[in-house]
């Protein structure tokens, strides 16, 4: 378990993390959003010792990392999955690692072939795809067999098989009792892979909760009805106050929805109360994506303005030259 109370991190006048609090239980996968900027990263290195707090305190099942003896055997982490020395082979970085935690040889090639890489183990790390690299990042974090696990950007810049793989392998580490925490960016993927969520923006929480609990409450449901009483059943609802809406699709007719806190079961039982039949009644919920914009509007460090809609309108002189300014890297 991970537990942080009121985290703060602060670098000069800029605060990266503001009294943060949550907890991180073990057996599922809960998911680190927040927008550009929100702190997930640094949060994450606070939790490794590679950050120190500023105030607050962060502990692993009651202890600080720089307490834990062997830390590999308690909590494994993937940050970056190119820190690797590129003329290192992948077995020669993970025996090092095993070395530095006093772990045997024999964990290198178990991870290594958790994670599939046994055939490329003495290829260079340099020469590794992306999708490799998380591989063997994931590799270096299962190497001490932990009880909890981080991952940060682990599907970033991944093909659609390498993204179900790690999808599929977070999941069984958490079906296996373990405590996984992991930030993305990918929404739809998160919706599928976390059953917990962490929202945090400009390094404050913004909400705890279960996946659907979040987008529940986000954006709220919706209930779908066809029915040849549709005018009917409408005046009932709105009798009860429910917001109700009509809508005329093409190949479905006329089609009522109506919105806020309800289930199928109530407005069922309400049009068989009233001797209406139903064709339909669906039970419609926001995305994952949705409930992360309305929640998270007014964390969004920078936001594009209007006017950059029309740009490619604007007839603007060819670059001269090849040269890209690079800016700050951005805490994600």
């Amino acid at each position: 378990m991970i537990e942080a109370q009121g985290l703060t991190k602060r670098y000069g006048q800029t605060v990266a993390v503001d009294n943060l609090s949550f907890t991180v239980k073990p057996g599922k996968v809960t998911g680190f959003l927040g927008p550009n900027g929100a702190g997930k990263s640094t949060t994450m290195r606070m939790i490794l010792g590679l950050d120190t707090p500023t105030a607050g305190d962060v502990r692993i099942d009651g202890q600080h990392y720089r307490d834990l003896h062997q830390p590999l055997t308690k909590i494994g982490a993937l940050l970056d999955a190119k820190w690797v020395h590129p003329n290192r082979s992948a077995r020669s970085h993970l025996a090092w690692m095993a070395a530095s935690n006093k772990l045997p040889k024999s964990s290198v090639d178990k991870a290594l072939e958790m994670v599939g890489l046994t055939s490329v183990a003495g290829k260079r790390a340099g020469a590794y795809s992306l999708g490799m690299s998380q591989r063997l990042g994931i590799a270096g974090a299962l190497l001490g067999d932990p009880e909890i696990l981080l991952f940060d950007e682990p599907v970033n810049g991944l093909d659609p098989e390498g993204i179900v793989w790690i999808r599929t392998f977070m999941q069984k580490l958490a079906s296996e009792g373990r405590t996984v925490l992991v930030s993305s960016h990918l929404l739809s993927e998160m919706s599928l892979t976390a059953e917990e969520l962490i929202v945090i923006g400009r390094g404050r929480l913004i909400a705890q909760s279960s996946t659907r609990e979040f987008v529940d409450r986000a954006s709220g449901t919706t209930v779908k009805v066809r029915t040849p009483q549709l005018d009917q059943l409408q005046g009932i609802l709105q009798q009860q106050q429910v917001v109700t809406r009509i809508e005329d699709f093409e190949d479905q007719g006329k089609v009522l929805f109506a919105e806020g806190e309800l289930t199928t079961d109530q407005i069922g039982e309400t049009a068989a109360a009233h001797g209406i039949v139903l064709h339909e009644l669906t039970l419609q919920r926001g995305s994952l994506e949705q409930a992360f914009m309305q929640m998270t509007g007014d964390s969004v460090q920078y936001h594009a303005h209007d006017e950059l809609a029309h740009v490619a309108d604007v007839n603007l002189p060819a670059p001269s030259g090849t040269e890209v300014a690079a800016g700050p890297k951005e805490d994600n």
